[in-house]
């Protein structure tokens, strides 16, 4: 299930919440319950494992 990261602009409350795709985006600060949330995006960690990559290759 999906995890989503969500900010309040009226309290600045911060929260995260697991909804299945069907759900829909929340609209209302579960607070102050003010209808002024918007979804907060971050960017995703990647590691890169194994030979082929220029940070393992460069020294040969």
């Amino acid at each position: 299930m999906p995890t989503y990261h969500y900010r309040c602009k009226n309290c600045g409350y911060d929260f995260t919440v697991q909804r299945t795709f069907a759900e829909g985006p929340l609209t209302e600060c579960p607070q102050c319950k003010a209808n002024q949330i918007h979804q907060v995006y971050s960017a995703v960690p990647i590691n890169f494992k194994g030979s082929g990559f220029y940070r393992t290759d460069k020294n040969k």
